[in-house]
């Protein structure tokens, strides 16, 4: 079981040199052509398949909708945070302060993919730019499950190419194709948009309300399935597998509340974990609750953490 407990607290003694290679690796993944170690980066790797229903093969496997996936998240208020006596499968590490058990933040509107990032995704992005696979996994299986076995360095990159790939295409939907060119960017969500995503607007704990149900969510179980498999008509803005599945990293550092929203900026010399949300396949009911906080190392690569991506201007 992916315990975030254990996965927060149990850092190795090499932590910090991970820590440095990772940013290495970030630097790498600001130019594919740098990484060429000798080999050729897509040696081995499995054929692009012909379709997968409902996504589109000529977009990068993104789903077949009109923003591509992308929904919307209006602004406005939301809670974050646990108060344990309505939660009391709650961590102390959910809770907002000394004084106050939840936090209300306001966030600007912004779009969360609908999906996990899938194998048939990750794979284009590994096809298009010759990035270098270091955990087969990510890119091997059913094209339609969570990519996993990608580190923090990983989903940056593919973030990154993905918004550039998107403001250059043509065949960019017209409204996607105007937010990037007012200045929006495709990147991981911070601990705060994922949160909002995940229980909307008023507190819930579990994206779907306040009972655990397992027939909203892939939870206890052996594996991950197909993105959206698992349908959840009550989740906040149509979003599906923000319980369960795989826990998704997020773009801000593991620091204890209150959330600060300029904790976000990328510094890898200073951080030696990062947040990722919403619980894996294999975790019972109390890690799947949707303000969950677990942490990983920056260059960790496992086969129950995946990412999802947002839109948003800032």
């Amino acid at each position: 079981m992916s315990d975030p407990r254990q996965l927060r607290w149990g850092v190795p003694v090499a932590a910090l040199a991970l820590v440095a290679a990772s940013w290495a690796a970030l630097q790498l993944a600001r130019s594919p052509e740098s990484l060429d170690d000798g080999g050729d980066a897509v040696t081995g790797l499995p054929e692009l398949p012909v379709e997968v229903p409902g996504f589109r093969a000529d977009a990068w496997f993104l789903p077949d909708e009109p923003l591509l996936g992308f929904a919307e998240i209006p602004a406005g208020p939301f809670v974050m945070g646990t108060d344990p006596s309505v939660d009391p499968l709650a961590f102390d590490v959910e809770r907002w302060s000394a004084a106050t058990a939840q936090g209300t933040l306001e966030l600007p509107t912004y779009y969360v993919a609908r999906y996990e990032v899938t194998v048939a995704q990750y794979r284009a992005f590994v096809r298009a730019t010759g990035y270098r696979v270091v955990d087969q996994t990510a890119v091997q299986g059913d094209p339609r499950l969570p990519v996993t076995g990608v580190a923090w360095t990983d989903a940056l990159a593919y973030a990154r190419w993905l918004g550039e790939a998107l403001g250059s295409w043509p065949g960019a939907p017209p409204e996607l194709a105007r937010l990037l060119g007012d200045g929006w960017r495709v990147r991981l969500p911070t601990e705060a948009q994922w949160e909002k995503a995940a229980r909307g607007g008023d507190g819930r704990i579990w994206p779907w309300g306040n009972e655990p149900r397992r027939d909203r969510a892939n939870f206890g179980t052996r594996g991950p399935v197909p993105v959206g498999t698992v349908a959840c008509p009550e989740c906040p803005y149509g979003l599906a597998d923000m319980a369960g599945n795989v826990w998704e990293w997020t773009r801000s550092p593991y620091r204890p509340y209150p959330f600060d929203p300029s904790a976000s900026r990328i510094d890898l010399e200073a951080e030696a974990l990062w947040v990722m949300r919403g619980g894996a396949f294999s975790d019972g009911e109390q890690n799947v609750r949707a303000a969950v906080r677990g942490g990983a190392d920056p260059g960790a690569r496992r086969p129950f953490i995946g990412f999802r991506v947002v839109l948003s201007r800032s």
